[in-house]
């Protein structure tokens, strides 16, 4: 924008936040920039918050579309690190001042800045512009250069805004750029580990299969990417890792859905727990986590549901098979003889006398040899 000396140079924002190196790495750039630099938070439900508010602050003119949001600046830890509380205190305490003195070069509201610090503090569009946190409100981008055409800036930027006739001239940001902007929302990253971990689940239940486990490990090392940029819980991420094992363990062991049912409430308080922040954009929705939730517990309890039936179903093969399969003699059956049964001639045994051509049943099985009633005896003697 300097080399081609612009009129001025919009930021369109819609941020959940970003890293504090890079957020002032930004502010330096803006403050130190020779062409008026605009902030506009775009398009409606867009938000501006944590180091967005920072960057907000800096900016010669902000503006709001209908609809969008701004504040929650209270720093965070990333990558599930913690720090204690005297030092939380010095980073609070060092973003509060940091955001005051913005503020105070821009002549906008000093103390709603630093509640937005110390307290979370969020406005809408209408309530930023009433507070002084913003300059004007416009439902596009057209109507906020005609609203910000003429506002006074510092003299090191032409002393005032003219954008009356310019052309607008998009910069998009790179394919590296966005890939990270999407892995950095908490509902991704999440969704991610999710479908991970199903893949992973396939591959093991069916091993050689390939494609899902090479799929899963992608979005496993994607989730784990992601989560370095967000403020991790460790205690949420061993719940989903303990959820991962119970799931995983149900594939081998019979547990009669025991197994299912604690890996789904630690997969359910794993999600609550897995983002620890206080402002609500970082959080996982819970528009996400029901959903999931409830898709695995479904998932598995078909899975559970099937052993059981399997396990409950008349065996079929072998020679557990014929108990209880009827079938006619076709010698005399005398202590042993020979039977016509599943399809199959069989020397069997039997502790009655049985007729040849009378109907008898497999009650048990002696080594390899059936032992056999006839059908119309009570029990065998």
């Amino acid at each position: 924008a300097q080399e081609e000396s612009a009129a001025c140079l919009v930021i369109e924002v819609d941020t959940p936040g970003g890293l504090d190196t890079s957020m002032r790495a930004i502010i330096q750039d803006i403050l130190a920039s020779t062409v008026p630099v605009a902030l506009y938070v775009s398009p409606s439900g867009a938000r501006c918050a944590s180091a967005g508010v920072f960057i907000a602050m800096s900016a010669d003119v902000v503006g709001m579309t209908p609809g969008t949001s701004i504040g929650a600046a209270h720093p965070v830890t990333i990558g599930g690190s913690e720090v204690d509380e005297e030092t939380m205190e010095k980073l609070v305490n060092d973003s509060a001042s940091y955001i005051k003195s913005l503020a105070a070069k821009r002549g906008r509201n000093q103390e709603w800045a630093e509640k937005a610090v110390r307290e979370s503090e969020t406005a809408t569009a209408d309530e930023a512009l009433e507070l002084g946190v913003i300059d004007v409100i416009a439902n596009d981008l057209n109507e906020f250069l005609e609203q910000i055409d003429g506002m006074s800036v510092d003299e090191l930027k032409g002393g005032k805004i003219n954008t009356a006739d310019a052309v607008v001239r998009r910069i998009e940001m790179g394919f590296r750029y966005k890939l990270l902007g999407v892995l950095s929302n908490p509902n991704v990253a999440y969704l991610l580990l999710i479908l991970g971990f199903y893949g992973l689940f396939f591959e093991l239940s069916n091993p050689g299969s390939i494609f899902p486990g090479v799929v899963g490990a992608i979005f496993l090392v994607l989730a784990f990417f992601s989560f370095q940029m967000l403020p991790i819980n460790y205690a949420g991420v061993l719940l989903i890792l303990l959820a991962i094992a119970f799931f995983l363990a149900e594939i081998w062991v019979t547990s009669g859905g025991m197994l299912t049912v604690g890996g789904v409430i630690a997969l359910f308080l794993g999600s609550l727990m897995l983002i620890e922040s206080p402002g609500p954009f970082l959080r996982i929705s819970f528009k996400v986590i029901i959903p999931s939730v409830v898709a695995t517990a479904a998932f598995f309890m078909l899975i559970v549901g099937a052993g059981l039936k399997a396990q409950r179903r008349k065996v079929l093969t072998g020679k557990e098979g014929l108990i209880g399969e009827k079938g006619y003699a076709t010698t005399d059956i005398d202590g042993t003889g020979q039977a016509f049964i599943h399809g199959e001639l069989w020397t069997v045994a039997s502790s009655e006398k049985i007729a040849k051509g009378e109907q008898i049943e497999v009650i048990s099985i002696d080594g390899l040899t059936p032992r056999v009633r006839k059908l119309d005896s009570e029990k065998e003697s």
